[in-house]
């Protein structure tokens, strides 16, 4: 059996990051737990103080397929690149020919950038694929091909 992962990004707004890869992703904002109908009953209840009650943020695939992302508030801001990034897979597979991967990876790099996304690390080509490198609101990597 696979283990299962959550994947955690560190931030200065978790809850504008899991708002934009909520819709980057098709994902939905993960409900509070139990009969808690807000985090903020849940995070009274738990005792939290009001000042840290948006420090923390998290996203489910609602199919329950992918990984859950969590986003946790850090003081320091993001530096370098980073090590690990996000691919979204978005051209159709392997059976649709490379102009349409393009388009459909156009259209996408346009909304994303609706949503708050940069593209201006520009596109890339190399034997047959195709991608466009993208930073998120916060200035984190990710692709989509």
């Amino acid at each position: 059996m696979a283990t299962g992962i959550q994947v955690v990004f560190d931030c200065a707004d978790p809850l504008a990051q899991a708002k934009f890869w909520a819709e980057a992703l098709h994902y939905q904002m993960q409900d509070p737990p139990g009969e808690f109908t807000t985090w903020e009953d849940w995070a009274r209840a738990e005792g939290i103080p009001e000042e840290q009650w948006h420090d923390s943020a998290a996203i489910v695939d609602p199919a329950g397929s992918g990984p859950r992302l969590y986003f946790q508030k850090v003081p320091e801001g993001k530096i370098t690149k980073n090590r690990v990034h996000l691919d979204l897979n978005v051209s159709g597979g392997s059976e649709v020919p490379l102009e349409g991967h393009k388009a459909a990876i156009w259209a996408e790099v346009e909304r994303l950038k609706s949503l708050g996304a940069e593209d201006h690390r520009g596109a890339m080509e190399k034997e047959g694929e195709f991608w466009v490198r993208m930073n998120d609101p916060e200035g984190n990597e990710f692709c989509v091909q």
